[in-house]
């Protein structure tokens, strides 16, 4: 139902209007006695054989919603009932922020691809602590944390142990987003020696809690091998606990969209099945240069169950989707369960 009405209904209007507008929906349909238990009924495939056991956690099954669809923590309740095994929420930084001007979210339908250049909008820390004193515990959360687009290099690392510390109460692993194109000022991110600064400061401050929590790494998708190696001697020095890969990329080659529509477009971060091979090649990179010596979060493109598959053929432990739960809709959770089963 969803790909034949409802996503040509939605892909008539604004992205961000229809996201926000989808939000509204699904939080007002999800108060109507009996509609979140039919909501279950028709997305939630639960099976032992599904669940994954990673960081010292317990997934029920391995297929989670990327950052960046729930920003605010705002619809996680909801949204477990869709069949997620996961849900990321953020990415937060400590001071809310309005982001990049609009528009600035962009379908590019021929390719089953978005571009966006979102700027880490959010409404800061304290509103999401608020929204996560509610969770109802139906799955795993994690935090997707960041800095704040006008912080002084010299104060990055403040702002990512803000996020943590507030947050570390009440998700159960973090993610470190070093590697969004969105926000301005981050070459320092890009710098080896400052993330094994940063990596340290905020396992330092795990320590001071009596559970500490599993911290991720998330990297670009652009990343040469030169680089993905350099990751894998700085994931194994620091003992982290894991890598995402990939965030969006800024490489627009071998898009079906014209040159016109891309330049109209501007500068952004691709997602979708734009970048699922690239985003492929780096997990199956980080896996077997590693001799598999780290959990890896595949997310990129996945589009269908064979789109998870490849990933977790190619090394990932666990996917994550986004651009593919906008083309595909729910049942895409459901599809790619099905298919582990059968695997």
């Amino acid at each position: 139902m969803y790909k034949q009405f409802l996503r040509p209904l939605f892909f008539l209007f604004d992205p961000e209007k229809i996201h926000h507008f989808t939000f509204s929906l699904i939080k007002f349909s999800s108060k109507i006695p009996g509609i979140s238990g039919l909501f279950r009924s028709l997305y939630v495939l639960e099976d032992k054989s599904l669940e994954r056991k990673l960081f010292g956690l317990t997934f029920k099954n391995p297929v989670g919603l990327a950052a960046g669809f729930d920003k605010n923590a705002v619809l996680f309740n909801e949204l477990a009932d869709f069949g997620f095994g996961f849900i990321e929420i953020g990415t937060v930084t400590p001071k809310g922020q309005a982001g990049n001007p609009k528009k600035r979210l962009f379908r590019l339908k021929d390719d089953q691809g978005i571009i966006n250049r979102m700027g880490f909008n959010n409404k800061g820390l304290e509103a999401a602590v608020e929204k996560l004193k509610k969770n109802k515990g139906k799955l795993v959360i994690g935090g997707n944390i960041g800095k704040n687009t006008d912080t002084k290099p010299e104060d990055y690392t403040k702002d990512y142990l803000a996020c943590f510390n507030a947050l570390h109460p009440y998700v159960d692993y973090f993610v470190l987003n070093v590697s969004c194109p969105n926000v301005g000022s981050h070459a320092k991110l890009k710098d080896k020696d400052y993330l094994e600064e940063l990596i340290r400061a905020v396992q330092n401050a795990n320590a001071t809690f009596n559970v500490e929590k599993p911290i991720v790494l998330k990297i670009a998708p652009d990343l040469n091998t030169n680089q993905l190696d350099e990751i894998i001697e700085l994931v194994m020095d620091t003992k982290l606990d894991g890598v995402i890969a990939s965030n969006t990329s800024i490489d627009r080659s071998g898009l079906k969209a014209s040159e016109d529509l891309l330049k109209s477009i501007g500068n952004g971060g691709l997602s979708g099945q734009p970048i699922k091979d690239k985003s492929t090649q780096v997990i199956k990179y980080l896996s077997e240069q590693s001799g598999k010596a780290f959990p890896i979060i595949g997310v990129g493109g996945i589009h269908s169950a064979d789109d998870a598959l490849e990933k977790i053929n190619a090394g990932a432990d666990l996917v994550q989707i986004y651009t593919g739960f906008i083309y595909e809709g729910p049942s895409l959770i459901k599809q790619i369960n099905k298919a582990l089963l059968k695997a």
